[in-house]
């Protein structure tokens, strides 16, 4: 019975962790996390654009750039081949 006392201020001390995180940070990683994805996105345009008929780099490179790329290779052909609407730059 000693111990809950201590674990309902340990609960209500996260919970105001997790309020002011979302208050203050939230909108900072989401927009990191979204610049990190368009950087990839533009990463794999360079390097593979020979896939959809975008030829950037020599070959070469591309080759010894494969093995780290082909992961995220199915995802990428997807997010580049889709119609774009005017609500996805909204968001």
């Amino acid at each position: 019975m000693a111990d809950e006392p201590k674990e309902d201020k340990q609960g209500f001390l996260s919970r105001i962790k997790e309020i002011a995180y979302g208050m203050s940070a939230h909108d900072m990683s989401r927009y990191a996390m979204r610049t990190r994805a368009s950087m990839e996105h533009l990463f794999i345009l360079i390097t593979m654009g020979d896939l959809i008929g975008v030829p950037i780099l020599p070959p070469y490179y591309s080759l010894r750039l494969l093995p780290y790329v082909v992961p995220n290779i199915a995802t990428w052909k997807r997010r580049m081949l889709r119609e774009k609407d005017v609500s996805d730059a909204m968001f």
